[in-house]
């Protein structure tokens, strides 16, 4: 579309740690993300890494990128006018990623190993290549479109190209450049090998175009072009071996109106009282300890995160930031999902992670602007299924309308199972924020020492559907918390006023696991500790430091800014409560709770050790 890409991230979901696949499956993606994406020259500056027994035979890869673009350089994939020459750019096409898009829309089973042919080789500095050749071409006016060769490889990008512009298209398949011999006209149509383009060029640009991917050593071979039949046309050796109306591939494909049931809602709170009885401390331990919680630094470390130098902010925070490459503004990204949410209540887990991703932005001083998602479901034919993502999307609907924050593009993915087991329904949402002025943006870990705690937002002490419950009572059950779209806009809003007026040392948003690991979070992260009250609210702590109430931030205050703040916050009826001060070495929590930052740090770092 014409932007240099300036910043990845990714969400992986993994089974069991327990699973026989799970490490090396994890060694391999991690490998895989971090060996193509330093070889690129594009920074990997967050993501997510999420552990549950549903995705033991189907894990889920989700890549997002950022890019960069110019208003009035921005490309499309509609083709325009007739008799205009379709070129290929990029590698050769191979037999590799043949059936991969139908293999992506198929369930697993105990034969899957047999479809690795299906699954694309990739070469980075091709790659890299090819996206230096595009920029270069795209700085005068010879592309009329252009679309990269995904799914489907050659036949989608000519269909869908075509399709947008209501034309035909024809290609002359002797003409594909092929890296393996003999290779039919089917293979090369649903080829998915990497780093290939499909452009239609403007008359009389080919010479010139031809250059530039010469000088880059890149294939650049003039296969067809443009016609007013609206099919699409293929000839290969001297006939015609295909002829389809495009309509037919495209606008008038079959719509399915699958049958779906609406998800019982689960009323049953869970009671403490009938849980064997545990220390604050033990609990707190149990999760910064587990696998979804702990420290991921052993993954991020092996990708790069400064290349390019406009880093602002790596991964570990609540969003990474990326400088705009000689301003002073920057932006903000994150990736999140909450698959025990959405799994137990569509709609408000739905509405819950876009607020999440809402909440991530704000944290670190940026304006939410757009998200982008991937919904990754089971078998659509399965009607719970069905209704599971019918009722997801209506709660992302919900949240965006209110929020003003637009879904500007995305991605679903079914059929995410195997042998009949469908994975927990995950949709992946990946926000983008502005910061106006970098000097403006701030991070989780606390500043300084004796400085003031505030919560913002109210804790009602939910616990259904809590880290704190599975992760040590292995209970996953009752209803996920209510979400309020007017404290989530309204505490975001202020709490962004506030960071801009620099009243906010640091900020986190307090999500799964509750308040006391957003805390030991912020601690790990700068080294300080804090001692935190008991709370006047709640009898039961458990409730108070574990429950995941929506629309909550905890934030560091210098003392001397202690009545300003509190007087912004009173002016625009957000409810807030001192809880604490940060100190040094230790957090506590009078009577409760008393461990030194060296050892959370250890804690948060063991487990993968283990693996």
């Amino acid at each position: 579309m014409g932007a240099r890409p300036i910043a990845l991230l990714n969400s992986i979901h993994f089974g069991s740690p327990e699973h026989v696949k799970t490490k090396s499956l994890l060694n391999g993606v991690v490998s895989g993300i971090g060996g193509y994406g330093n070889c690129i020259g594009i920074p990997t500056v967050a993501g997510e890494t999420k552990f549950n027994e549903t995705y033991n035979e189907n894990i889920l890869v989700n890549a997002m990128a950022v890019g960069h673009a110019k208003k009035d350089k921005i490309f499309y994939s509609k083709a325009k006018g007739v008799n205009k020459s379709v070129v290929y750019v990029g590698s050769k096409t191979g037999r590799d990623g043949i059936h991969g898009a139908s293999m992506a829309s198929a369930e697993f089973n105990e034969n899957s190993e047999e479809k690795k042919p299906t699954v694309q080789v990739g070469d980075p500095f091709t790659e890299k290549l090819l996206m230096e050749a595009c920029l270069e071409l795209m700085k005068d006016n010879s592309i009329i479109s252009i679309q990269d060769m995904g799914a489907a490889g050659l036949t989608s990008s000519s269909v869908e190209m075509a399709s947008k512009g209501e034309l035909g298209i024809e290609l002359e398949l002797d003409k594909v450049p092929c890296r393996e011999e003999n290779m039919t006209p089917y293979e090369m149509m649903l080829s998915e090998s990497q780093e290939r383009m499909l452009i239609i060029l403007e008359d009389k640009k080919e010479k010139e175009a031809k250059k530039i991917f010469d000088k880059w050593d890149l294939d650049f071979v003039v296969i067809g072009k443009t016609t007013n039949t609206n099919n699409l046309t293929l000839k290969y050796d001297n006939k015609t071996v295909g002829e389809i109306p495009i309509e037919a591939l495209a606008s008038k494909a079959p719509l399915y109106d699958r049958k779906w049931i609406k998800k019982k809602s689960n009323k049953k709170k869970i009671n403490l009282k009938d849980l064997k009885k545990i220390k604050i401390e033990d609990a707190l331990i149990k999760i910064l300890s587990s696998p979804n919680h702990s420290s991921k630094n052993w993954i991020t470390n092996q990708f790069d995160q400064s290349v390019m130098c406009d880093t602002a902010q790596k991964s570990g925070s609540d969003s990474a930031i990326i400088r705009i490459h000689n301003k002073d503004k920057a932006i903000a990204v994150s990736v999140d999902s909450s698959a025990n949410y959405c799994k137990s209540h569509p709609v408000t887990g739905g509405k819950q992670i876009v607020c999440e991703s809402w909440r991530n932005l704000i944290s670190v001083g940026a304006k939410p602007l757009a998200i982008t998602n991937c919904l990754n479901f089971g078998n659509p034919e399965n009607q719970e299924v069905m209704g599971e993502f019918v009722e997801c999307l209506e709660g992302i609907k919900e949240a965006c309308e209110f929020l003003n924050y637009p879904v500007v593009s995305g991605n679903v993915s079914f059929y995410n199972g195997t042998n009949n087991k469908n994975i927990n329904p995950t949709p992946v949402i990946g926000g983008v924020g502005l910061i106006s002025n970098l000097s403006n943006a701030i991070s989780h870990g606390f500043k300084k020492d004796n400085s003031i705690l505030i919560l913002i937002g109210k804790t009602f002490g939910h616990l259904d559907q809590s880290c704190f419950l599975k992760e040590n009572y292995s209970i996953i059950g009752g209803a996920p918390p209510e979400v309020n779209f007017l404290n989530e806009r309204n505490n975001g809003e202020v709490l962004l006023k506030l960071i801009k007026q620099k009243l906010v040392l640091s900020s986190h948003d307090v999500s799964s696991g509750g308040l006391i690991t957003a805390i030991s979070e912020m601690a790990i992260a700068s080294g300080l500790g804090a001692k935190i009250y008991k709370p006047k609210n709640l009898a039961n702590l458990f409730n108070y430091f574990f429950g995941e109430d929506q629309a909550r931030y905890v934030i560091e205050i210098n003392e001397n800014n202690l009545s300003k703040t509190e007087k912004i916050l009173k002016d625009n009826s957000i409810y807030f409560e001192k809880i604490g001060f940060t100190q040094k070495k230790v957090l506590e929590i009078e009577g409760e709770l008393n461990i030194a930052t060296n050892d959370l740090f250890k804690i948060n770092n063991q487990w993968y050790k283990n693996l």
